[in-house]
């Protein structure tokens, strides 16, 4: 028999009433927004509901995002749907913490409010990020190593869909350069920051000791984590790959062909849109990929694999 896994989509994905059904519905959802609310200070369901600029600055849609993703997944709990493995992109994988219990909400909750602010303040200005369509990593990554300045490889999503990240006169570019090279499209990103590079490593310092008074368990699960695109089953190297994953590479790809080689053939995505399983259906089409959104997904999925 296979295994499964719930995967949780990062940035981008945010959309104005996500999870709203569930937080209508199920006690279970509130509870989860009134514990991250009660930890970050903020009225996360206002800001999830109402039409709302902050929703799309990154300090504050981190903490609407994990709390979106969190509550589908306790109310997921709830009807009796299990994972065997947990991974997430970015934020995301915040929410694979959550499915392996690796820490109280209210800290994740508190840690996740400080990774969005440090994130945010690290690098006002200057940066960028691309996706770059069409072209293959290893002539990605040896163009980004060629030109000059920062700029690296933020995310491999999925072959033919890499971004790069950095400072702006490097990643423009570096495009430049990938486009020459027969890059099919290099798009940039409507992002704040040059996300997932080494102009960020302030930010996961100043994370890493957020993190050093947070209490970190045994994952009852095994979630994949970025950083390694490997599983992680041990407390003790948790809160480092954390602090890291801020400044690294988003191993995303490398994670689900991991899940894919231990046997994983159901794939659940769980928070706002579509993105993940979009990747995955260009990853492998013969395993099942479902998401849960709404509440009509969620039925869908229930009666498939109950």
């Amino acid at each position: 028999m296979g295994k499964t896994a719930f995967m949780f989509p990062g940035q981008g994905a945010q959309y104005c009433g996500m999870a709203k059904e569930f937080y209508d519905n199920f006690a279970e959802a509130k509870e989860v927004f009134e514990i991250a609310s009660k930890a970050s200070d903020l009225d996360v369901a206002a800001l999830c509901f109402t039409e709302d600029d902050r929703l799309n600055i990154t300090e504050y849609t981190q903490i609407a995002m994990l709390t979106a993703e969190v509550a589908i997944l306790k109310v997921l709990e709830a009807k009796g749907l299990s994972c065997d493995v947990a991974a997430g992109l970015s934020l995301g994988e915040y929410g694979a913490l959550a499915a392996a219990n690796v820490m109280e909400l209210s800290d994740l909750f508190r840690v996740i409010r400080k990774r969005g602010l440090y994130m945010q303040q690290a690098y006002p200005e200057g940066g960028a990020m691309t996706a770059v369509l069409g072209m293959d990593a290893s002539v990605i990554e040896k163009i980004c190593e060629e030109t000059e300045g920062i700029v690296s490889i933020a995310n491999y999503n999925c072959p033919g869909q890499i971004v790069i990240t950095g400072e702006k006169t490097a990643v423009d570019a570096a495009s430049a350069k990938l486009t020459e090279a027969g890059a099919k499209r290099c798009i940039p990103l409507k992002v704040s920051g040059p996300f997932h590079s080494a102009l960020l490593e302030g930010a996961g310092k100043q994370l890493g000791e957020v993190l050093a008074d947070v209490t970190v368990n045994k994952p009852s699960i095994p979630y994949v984590s970025n950083v390694k695109a490997d599983y992680v089953t041990e407390a003790d190297e948790i809160k480092a790959l954390l602090a890291s994953q801020v400044s690294s590479s988003v191993r995303w790809q490398q994670s689900v062909e991991r899940m894919l080689a231990d046997g994983v053939d159901t794939f659940v995505e769980i928070g706002p849109g579509k993105t993940l399983t979009g990747f995955m259906k260009k990853m492998n089409k013969e395993v099942t990929v479902m998401n849960v959104d709404k509440l009509a997904d969620m039925d869908a999925v229930l009666e498939a694999l109950k």
